[in-house]
């Protein structure tokens, strides 16, 4: 008979881990030697010494930082560096003594080297005439301003009765100076007071007087105007220049090239009339229909002061101009004829002024 044998299973569970356990009980932990902490620690202490340069290089470069520092402390402190001259460059208007005089006090305190650049400028800006300030270093001892100045866009005639420049942001620039170009016309009604609303309403007065000056420049009608009031943008009101300067032109919210035109021709109709020279407004606020106010004579003559006041008021339509204008002269044509006879009835003497103002008595005849 055949012997059977039964071979072992590759990967049996049981085989396996009788295996793991005989191997593990084979193997024992070696033993630490206790001399080995002692040997560590003094392998480190003799490794110190290999760290010296390191520490040293370190040390020595906060040493030469801190020296540095103190070095441009000192330096920029030093009167090397003292402000000596102000260099300024578009200056055409502003005033050069006062930029000077404003860096120097500032850049005194510190020098040219450490001088806030920005807080000059700044500063500069606040002065009139300058809207942009540019400013940098000219070492060792100089510091360079470069200056955009404002623009003047019109004439502002203040409560004061002083004459003003203003820009295109509102921001009063200075006296108009006898040198200076004549506007064509001022503008009247700025408000003077501070803040931001202030300045925006004055923006939009400057707005409309821009309007009305390249509107009239463009119609050749400007040099009929002395200055116009924009108190009120919608209720513009134009005063008129050289021999009718008395004469106000009330042109309301809109039309004004064509309502100053209209009111022109209605006044220069009146000019024939006998009344033509009390005039004291032409209203032209509803657009087609021409209201003129006159003065009285004894005001006109006697009182300045009433101006102002009106006792005759008339209405002109601005569609019937040319017929009004013949009846005008046919008015004038008689009212001087009257004139003359007036004129002769006063030059002949009277029978009181021929007897020496005296009235003769009567004699009884003697018998």
């Amino acid at each position: 008979m055949r012997e059977q044998v039964i071979p072992q299973k590759v990967g049996n569970r049981s085989g396996m881990a009788a295996k793991r356990r005989t191997d593990g009980a084979a193997q024992r932990p070696l033993r630490r030697d206790r001399d080995g902490l002692g040997k560590s620690l003094g392998h480190r202490m003799r490794a110190i010494p290999s760290y010296v340069p390191f520490i040293l290089k370190v040390s020595f470069a906060i040493v030469v930082g801190g020296l540095i520092f103190a070095g441009y402390r000192g330096a920029s402190a030093a009167r090397f560096f003292q402000i000596r001259k102000v260099e300024t460059q578009g200056d055409f208007r502003a005033s050069a003594a006062d930029v000077q005089s404003l860096v120097v006090r500032e850049v005194a305190k510190s020098g040219v080297w450490r001088a806030d650049l920005k807080e000059i400028s700044t500063r500069l800006e606040r002065l009139p005439w300058i809207r942009v300030a540019m400013v940098s270093r000219v070492l060792p001892d100089g510091i360079r301003v470069r200056l955009e100045e404002r623009r003047p866009r019109a004439v502002v005639r203040t409560a004061a009765g002083r004459f003003l420049w203003v820009d295109d942001d509102a921001v009063l620039l200075g006296e108009m100076l006898p040198a200076d170009q004549m506007p064509a016309f001022f503008l009247r009604g700025w408000n003077e007071d501070q803040g931001d609303a202030v300045r925006k309403e004055n923006m939009d007065r400057l707005k409309r007087f821009l309007e009305l000056h390249r509107d009239w420049s463009a119609a050749g009608l400007s040099e009929r105007v002395s200055e116009v009031s924009v108190m009120d943008i919608h209720d513009v009101r134009a005063q008129l220049a050289g021999d009718d300067s008395q004469i106000e032109v009330r042109l309301g919210s809109q039309d004004f090239g064509k309502r100053l035109k209209d009111a022109l021709s209605v006044l220069d109709a009146h000019r024939q009339t006998p009344r033509g020279r009390f005039i004291s407004y032409v209203d032209l606020t509803q657009g087609r229909r021409a209201i003129v106010g006159f003065m009285s004579g004894g005001h006109a003559i006697s009182d300045s002061s009433a101006s102002a006041s009106t006792s005759l008021i008339s209405e002109t339509s601005t569609s019937d101009m040319p017929a009004k204008s013949k009846r005008n002269q046919r008015a004038a044509k008689n009212a001087a004829r009257e004139n003359k006879a007036e004129k002769k009835r006063q030059a002949k003497p009277g029978r009181d002024e021929m007897n020496g103002g005296k009235r003769p008595r009567r004699t009884r005849p003697t018998p």
